[in-house]
């Protein structure tokens, strides 16, 4: 099968048309890390209270759910969110 250069040169530039379109849109669309260095100097707490990865960043313990539940508070002992039932 043969296929020429210019059917060639249009499906590079299409190709390379939707990589820089889908490339803008993850750009534009995503949000950067709300997590700081604030929060632990807040909370007197190591990012690994929160975060799984001891470094901070990445998927959240179940305490860091709690705190980003609350508004980025430590939740206190008698909400009842963390009460055990």
């Amino acid at each position: 099968m043969k296929v020429n250069a210019k059917k060639m040169a249009v499906i590079a530039c299409s190709t390379l048309a939707v990589l820089v379109m889908t490339g803008t849109t993850w750009m534009l669309i995503s949000q950067p890390a709300a997590a700081t260095q604030q929060f632990a100097t807040q909370t007197g707490l190591s990012c690994g209270a929160c975060h799984q990865n001891p470094k901070g960043g990445g998927t959240l313990t179940p305490t860091g759910e709690k705190f980003k539940a609350n508004g980025n508070k430590m939740p206190t002992k008698t909400d009842a969110s963390t009460t055990p039932k």
